[in-house]
């Protein structure tokens, strides 16, 4: 009849051998694996909250002294419809490299809208970049985002469900992207303006 070795036995051989993983720093080492899995999904959680739509993509080119280097520009609005927003802007020798540029410019340049409970911004708004002007304005509820192009875009990924807006001048998407993002961040709430000023929100509004 053959003696079976004991648990403290078998720790001692498991300790004599070079090389060998106490079973204490095993046990942490699969707890800490599972702490870095549980942390790579609160991780997806926040990048699925977010939301990406290319404006536009062009071809653009560079003179050099061999020649002309072609390259890709792409313009991307970045949202999680929640009063964040953000346009950003990517060049790359192909298509998929610029948009991830364009990505992670946007998420770099965010906005904050103030929302009101009708998803509607709380004054009017006017922006202007370069040779564009775009003019926003609050609708009542059940109105819809009357807007169009790449301003209709920011609007929708801002979480604005209803607006009416009014491209003037240029009919640039950068122009007019950059310019509804100057007129959401201009943006401010009553109570935000009562605070500034020292005064109650009946003297403002009387």
């Amino acid at each position: 009849m053959t003696d079976t070795p004991t648990k403290q036995e078998i720790q001692s051989k498991n300790d004599n051998v070079p090389g060998a993983m106490p079973i204490e720093q095993k046990k942490n080492s699969r707890n800490d694996r599972k702490r870095n899995r549980r942390g790579d999904s609160k991780n997806l959680e926040r990048d699925s909250d977010w939301q990406e739509r290319v404006v536009q993509i062009r071809r653009v080119s560079k003179t050099v002294k061999g020649g002309k280097k072609m390259s890709f520009r792409a313009i991307v609005v970045v949202g999680n419809e929640k009063g964040q927003v953000g346009v950003g802007v990517g060049k790359a020798g192909d298509v998929i490299g610029a948009v991830r540029k364009g990505v992670s410019d946007g998420k770099k340049n965010l906005v904050r809208v103030p929302l009101t409970p009708n998803n509607s911004i709380p004054t009017l708004s006017l922006g202007s970049d370069g040779a564009a002007n775009v003019l926003i304005r609050p609708a009542a509820p059940g109105t819809g985002v009357i807007a169009g192009g790449s301003i209709r875009t920011v609007l929708e990924l801002a979480g604005i469900k209803n607006v009416l807006a009014k491209r003037l001048g240029s009919k640039t998407p950068l122009n007019n992207a950059r310019a509804a993002m100057l007129a959401l961040s201009q943006l401010r709430t009553h109570k935000s303006v009562s605070r500034e000023r020292g005064i109650s929100l009946e003297q403002l509004y009387s």
